[in-house]
């Protein structure tokens, strides 16, 4: 037996939420790669940029904006979107940066500063799409990670990234939208909040908890959204999707603001729910639907007919019906009409409110 299916307990399995899985897989992978502080992130398939929910191990709150500017803005070491698209999605950073360390602005900026000396890197990916990351830190006068710790946390990712897509089904019950406007926060260069809106810090007050910053404006702001932030800046716009804590789904879209020479001056963050269409790609991945099993959904909710698939899609109306039947079995449902409900209107998972994703031990 692999160290990593050693690794894959019954508890993580079984896990009912991101959160939840992050843990168990801390304290099982804690006993085999020890590591003594670590980011635990969920991203967006569709950007790779980091989302709700996140947990973060025996790290503080001061550092979200000096890790994302250092990551998004000036690092060249093992950079997540390289790794993603590695035959093996783990590094280390010493063995990256032939054990100089000091190339790495996250070294630099973020690591050196709180004592840490190596960082373990992996990107959570299922079928070629990338689901979540994970950071591990140690200490300074600690062994470098080495190449067998390397190769059991990569073992672990395609499992994880499997979960984590799981997490994306909806929930049996649509959540309302109460009819509220966009939110809005505004940040400086350096990515102090400037202002905000009621209406964000209505949607910030709902979502889970998990490293922020704080900010004057008695409103702390999840490095998530820092990170979004520090995107656009560098692609004029990012932009995320992301569960509140009654389940529902948000799009937050980061656009910069140059001043006359062109060069970034602030960027506005806007909060607004998602539209169903927004998250149906995320939600059909979750029952594991094959490309063609996904295109006819998506043709099944514009209305079209067997035939008119067949015609489509130069396919048998016969071959129609066997991706339908599959379909339906993969999402539970007995009809067409139940199927659009389910991928279309019923997107929501609820969170638990609860759940503390800071931890020191």
């Amino acid at each position: 037996m692999t160290t990593a299916r050693r690794l894959e307990t019954t508890a993580m399995a079984k896990a009912s939420d991101a959160l939840t899985l992050f843990r168990e897989t801390s304290a099982a992978l804690r006993r085999t790669v020890p590591f003594d502080a670590a980011v635990w992130q969920s991203t967006d398939p569709a950007t790779g940029m980091a989302t709700a929910p996140m947990r973060a191990e025996n790290l503080g709150e001061d550092g979200c904006a000096t890790y994302w500017n250092a990551e998004l803005l000036s690092e060249k070491v093992n950079l997540f979107r390289d790794l993603a698209r590695a035959a093996v999605p783990v590094a280390a950073l010493r063995d990256g940066a032939a054990d100089s360390p000091e190339h790495s602005a996250v070294y630099r900026e973020f690591l050196q500063p709180r004592g840490l000396d190596d960082e373990l890197r992996a990107v959570l990916r299922a079928d070629g799409q990338w689901w979540g990351q994970v950071s591990l830190f140690r200490s300074k006068g600690r062994p470098p990670f080495s190449k067998w710790e390397l190769a059991a946390v990569s073992g672990l990712t395609t499992f994880l990234g499997r979960r984590l897509r799981s997490y994306a089904e909806p929930a049996p019950e649509p959540v309302v939208d109460g009819g509220r406007g966009p939110g809005l926060l505004l940040f400086d260069r350096g990515g102090a909040l400037l202002s905000i809106n009621d209406e964000a810090r209505d949607f910030l007050a709902g979502m889970p908890a998990g490293p922020s910053a704080p900010s004057r404006f008695g409103v702390s702001v999840p490095a998530w959204i820092h990170s979004t932030a520090a995107s656009a800046t560098q692609a004029e716009e990012a932009r995320i999707r992301a569960k509140d804590r009654s389940g529902r789904w948000l799009v937050f879209h980061a656009s910069c603001l140059r001043d006359a020479d062109g060069s970034p001056h602030q960027t506005a963050v806007v909060i607004e729910p998602a539209k169903a269409s927004e998250v149906a790609s995320l939600i059909t991945a979750a029952y594991g639907l094959t490309e063609r099993e996904l295109e006819i959904t998506q043709l099944i909710g514009r209305g079209l007919s067997t035939a008119q698939l067949a015609t489509k899609l130069y396919l048998s109306q016969h071959t129609v019906r066997d991706h339908v039947k599959s379909i339906f079995t993969k999402t539970g449902v007995t009809s067409r009409g139940e199927l659009v409900a389910k991928l279309y209107a019923e997107h929501y998972q609820p969170l638990n409110p609860t759940t503390r994703i800071r931890v020191w031990d």
